[in-house]
């Protein structure tokens, strides 16, 4: 079986993949609520966000300032076309695979 077209292995990791999708799901997150809901530390959010960052799939923006500091990620443009073609890919491997039953 080949890897269909559109598959990021960028994207593929599950934390990753789960933050893509609270991103393609929003304008922009707050990276509390990224960190709260992926149940992630700010340390390994902050890498995975980098990574985005990195590849041109995500941006930050910081607002305020001390305490009151907020820091917001949201996808480019570039991001969601890699996230759709992501999820395009793997609902074509899904369709590929055989469908089988067990017999009981």
């Amino acid at each position: 079986m080949t890897t269909p077209h559109g598959f990021d292995e960028l994207i593929h990791p599950p934390t990753r993949l789960a933050l893509m999708s609270m991103l393609a799901a929003t304008e922009w997150a707050e990276f509390v609520l990224l960190r709260d809901t992926l149940k992630l530390s700010d340390s390994a959010l902050s890498k995975q966000v980098s990574t985005l960052v990195d590849a041109g799939y995500a941006r930050i923006e910081k607002h305020g300032a001390g305490r009151r500091r907020r820091t917001l990620v949201s996808l480019t443009p570039e991001g969601r076309a890699a996230f759709d073609g992501h999820v395009a890919a793997l609902q074509a491997l899904v369709n590929q695979a055989p469908l089988t039953r067990s017999e009981d």
